[in-house]
């Protein structure tokens, strides 16, 4: 294969602006921005190992995105976190430990509900930047189950009511809980996004059997759409309605999978898997291209304190002298 030496020599081109397709490797200068700057390759979205969480932990709440987030509880805990992108500091905890919960809205203003203690719970915490603080209660008590939304609009969905999976949708509006309509397949242990109690996404989950079943909120009814391409239960997601990504989870096969999925509001897409597969994680996001894995359990080493957020890998790059 040809290197850069063989095409262009030694000599380093000048460019008013980036070249359009430069090769993997090549090197170049912007006259205009005036750096040095190199090809790292097409651009790719891929999961990329960050810091690592403060314990081992598994079915904890997360909200917020991969450079700003909040966490609370996981097997069985009350210890609460904030991730900045790079590291990871201590918060209040939340006033009831548990585990399999959601949490939604955002680093400063999150809301976390019911959960498993072990027994399902109906508790609902918020979260202002400084202390939890327990406000009105879930109609139904369940672990399980799935969110979508903020800490003043939130959708609450399915889960596990012992010994059956849940099909019931509460909306909050900042103060208390309002059972609207259900879902159209009951199911635990699923994943959920949406940007408020509007408009949301389903999918995965377990009901039993493991299912690939998408649902989508319009605020009033769920509507049966194009389902995962890889059925699993104890399933990450991250984004909203139309621009979404779920990964991870427990699949019929096997125990575990890292398998990531791009949803573009009408299908889903396999684009590239965890490095690690990973079950029962915390997962938050914004968006398809912005999410974060937390923790989980993986078949041999159990409980992981591992972290991954997915981004853009590739492109022009500036050379530094660092």
């Amino acid at each position: 294969m040809a290197d850069y030496k063989s095409i262009k020599g030694t000599k380093i081109q000048n460019y008013t602006t980036d070249p359009d397709n430069p090769l993997t490797g090549q090197v170049w200068y912007n006259e205009t921005d005036q750096v040095l700057k190199v090809s790292t390759g097409p651009l790719v979205n891929a999961w990329a190992t960050s810091t690592p969480y403060p314990s081992e932990r598994y079915g904890l709440a997360a909200a917020g995105s991969k450079t700003a987030a909040v966490t609370a509880g996981g097997w069985l805990t009350s210890n609460a976190f904030t991730f900045d992108g790079t590291s990871w500091s201590a918060i209040p905890s939340i006033n009831t430990a548990r585990r399999y919960l959601p949490g939604v809205g955002t680093q400063t203003a999150a809301l976390i509900f019911g959960g498993g203690n072990p027994l399902p719970t109906a508790i609902t915490e918020s979260w202002n930047g400084s202390a939890w603080t327990e406000v009105n209660d879930l109609n139904t008590s369940r672990s399980g189950l799935a969110g979508a939304g903020t800490q003043t609009a939130a959708l609450g969905f399915g889960g596990f009511t012992p010994p059956t999976s849940a099909a019931e949708t509460e909306s909050w509006n900042g103060t208390s809980w309002t059972e609207v309509n259900d879902l159209n397949t009951a199911r635990r242990y699923l994943g959920g996004v949406g940007a408020d109690n509007t408009s949301a996404l389903a999918f995965g989950g377990q009901v039993p059997p493991i299912t690939g079943a998408t649902e989508s909120w319009n605020g009033t009814s769920w509507t049966e759409v194009n389902d995962l391409n890889s059925t699993r239960y104890y399933i990450g997601g991250a984004g909203v309605q139309t621009d979404a990504l779920a990964f991870g989870g427990t699949p019929p096969s096997s125990p575990v999978t890292g398998a990531t999925e791009s949803w573009n509001g009408t299908s889903w897409t396999e684009v590239n898997d965890l490095n690690i597969a990973t079950t029962e994680a915390g997962s938050a996001g914004t968006s398809g291209t912005n999410a974060i894995s937390i923790a989980g359990i993986e078949p041999v080493t159990a409980q992981l304190d591992r972290v991954e957020v997915w981004g853009t890998s590739g492109g022009n790059k500036t050379i530094t002298s660092s």
